[in-house]
């Protein structure tokens, strides 16, 4: 079977029907995708807080009990 088209057509019905139906396609799925990670509604934030500007205080005491563990496991050895 053959698809015939004329000189001065440049896309035939059926390349229009599959241009068509993926353009749907990419619609549907480009609204999907517009919440972040298919996420439907904003409970999963429900009593959270923000990080404090003293977050940076709990980094140095992270660090500096990691300091410490290295410290002590060279000075046992």
């Amino acid at each position: 079977m053959s698809l015939h088209m004329k000189r001065n057509e440049v896309q035939s019905e059926l390349q229009k029907r599959v241009a068509a139906g993926l353009q749907d396609r990419a619609k549907k799925r480009a609204i999907e995708t517009e919440q972040p990670d298919g996420v439907t509604d904003s409970a999963y934030i429900k009593d959270t807080k923000e990080t404090t500007s003293l977050a940076w205080v709990w980094a140095l005491i992270g660090i500096a009990f990691v300091a410490i563990l290295v410290w002590l496991l060279i000075a046992t050895m």
